[in-house]
């Protein structure tokens, strides 16, 4: 039955508005019927057991990239893919601050280690061109690729290219372009940094419990004591933060170059499509 229906999904990546547009855009999408990410885990059952003409899911993927769209090209590989990249450095930049937001305690140099690929985050997990020479060989349909800087540049002509794809429609008038959620500030980071270290260090940390209870406690108490010190830190002086960049620009500009060829391999596959 889904072959003979048209199917989309946008799977990332994380860290390039994929809030914003599951909450701001895609629902306001017009001649395609739109699923919440939350409705993703059941996009099968929801597909057969529905009977519309177009179907587009949403869940932004990181490392879990991989396994999730062989499952998706499992059962439809007609399916339309988007994603969306972001230059190496500004994404990786971005994936630190949510690990420190969520009580990480390592430099930006410990959880991502390009001297010697022993981080949090191994390259293997940063590189964006195998993940669309996957792409390729498992889906019929040539995927979507944006750019998330040509969503800062131009909104609407980002827009324009999703709903061209979709086969959809929107109302310009209808969006708005204001951000879902502001992101920490870099005060509010070097604080939870520091704590963190005496609070979630690796020593400190508890097995997962084989009770699902147990382990939404944890994540829970955690998350609440983060958001906790993170509002907190507002409140305090200049003069008891650190002094210090959150990420040097330094070390920015290595993670750049070093992924420079994945990203020109990237651009060149976008430019193909294009044409």
């Amino acid at each position: 039955m889904g072959d003979q229906k048209e199917i989309f999904f946008h799977v990332g990546l994380g860290k390039t508005a994929s809030t914003y547009l599951q909450y701001s855009f895609f629902p306001k999408l017009t001649n395609i019927r739109y699923f919440q990410r939350s409705k993703y885990k059941r996009f099968h059952s929801i597909i057969e057991r529905t009977n519309y003409t177009r179907y587009f899911f949403s869940r932004e993927f990181d490392r879990q990239f991989e396994r999730e769209v062989r499952k998706i090209a499992n059962y439809y590989p007609q399916a339309g893919i988007i994603v969306i990249l972001r230059r190496h450095d500004s994404w990786m930049a971005s994936q630190y601050r949510r690990y420190v937001k969520n009580g990480g305690a390592k430099s930006f140099e410990d959880f991502f280690r390009l001297e010697d690929d022993n981080g949090l985050w191994q390259t293997r997990d940063v590189y964006f061109y195998p993940r669309l020479q996957l792409l390729q060989e498992l889906f019929s349909k040539k995927p979507l690729v944006l750019f998330h800087d040509d969503l800062k540049k131009d909104a609407y002509n980002f827009f324009d290219r999703i709903t061209h794809y979709l086969g959809a429609e929107y109302d310009k008038q209808k969006v708005s372009l204001d951000p879902v959620h502001k992101s920490y500030n870099t005060k509010q980071l070097l604080v939870i940094r520091k704590i963190s270290k005496y609070l979630f260090s690796d020593k400190k940390k508890k097995s997962n419990s084989s009770s699902p209870f147990v382990n939404y406690v944890r994540f829970r108490s955690k998350w609440l004591l983060c958001h906790l010190i993170l509002y907190v830190s507002l409140l305090l002086p200049k003069r008891w933060t650190p002094q210090e960049d959150l990420v040097s620009a330094e070390s920015l500009a290595r993670v750049r170059e070093f992924f420079e060829d994945d990203w020109q391999q990237c651009v060149d596959f976008e430019k193909s499509f294009s044409a």
